[in-house]
């Protein structure tokens, strides 16, 4: 899942990209509101969830939100603000957000928020499965053959896009902007070496990979 993070204080945006990282989330961070519009327009970004500060330089939080909103786009927007009186929630709202969480918050209570809106959003139970592999986005369990299989942040993110796009071919510069970010190398050999790490805890020897190599554009999950 990818998120964009709007929010012109440092030290804030790198505690919360930090922890949704650590998440298993991908996370692009823009500290004005012009690079933030910039980047929620993008049609290449296609972000899963925004999270808007509301006073920012450039363009404020509420000017961005009503920006996506009139391109029609559906994307979850939470504001993260330290306005606090109800008619500033009832604007801010009224502007197009989906939730709005007032500093200072703890972690895991946007960590909540988030996964909510996603499931929402996405509005299916999230449990995937391939063979004898099954996963629970929600309970963050993988297994195979019912004996549960420990995953690492990133593999576990990766294997959730994988699964979500059973049968369909996931093109490599996709997966580096939804497991990763904007900033990553594109041309590095990480994703190679992630999926190689989920063929060697969750394949069944002797048998086929559950995960096809397209040479050249991607992977694909086939059915086993």
């Amino acid at each position: 899942m990818r998120i964009l993070l709007v929010e012109d204080e440092v030290a804030i945006a790198n505690f919360i990209s930090e922890g949704l990282q650590e998440e298993g989330f991908s996370v692009d961070v823009a500290h004005n509101g012009k690079v933030g519009l910039n980047l929620a327009q993008d049609t290449s970004s296609e972000y899963d969830l925004i999270l808007l500060d509301w006073m920012l330089p450039g363009l404020s939080g509420v000017e961005i939100c009503r920006a996506i909103r009139n391109e029609n786009k559906e994307v979850p927007i939470i504001f993260l603000t330290a306005k606090d009186t109800v008619d500033d929630v009832v604007f801010g709202l009224g502007s197009g957000a989906n939730d709005y969480l007032r500093k200072p918050f703890a972690f895991d209570e946007l960590l909540a928020r988030i996964r909510v809106l996603l499931r929402n959003a996405n509005d299916i139970d999230h449990i995937y499965s391939v063979g004898d592999i099954m996963m629970d986005v929600m309970s963050h369990r993988v297994t195979k053959a019912g004996e549960e299989i420990k995953l690492t942040q990133k593999e576990f993110a990766l294997l959730e896009w994988l699964l979500s796009e059973k049968g369909k071919i996931c093109r490599r510069t996709s997966i580096i902007e939804k497991i990763w970010d904007i900033h990553f190398d594109r041309d590095t050999g990480v994703i190679d070496v992630y999926i190689n790490f989920l063929r060697k805890k969750l394949d069944t020897p002797g048998q086929t990979s559950f995960v096809e190599t397209i040479r050249g554009i991607g992977y694909r999950v086939n059915e086993v």
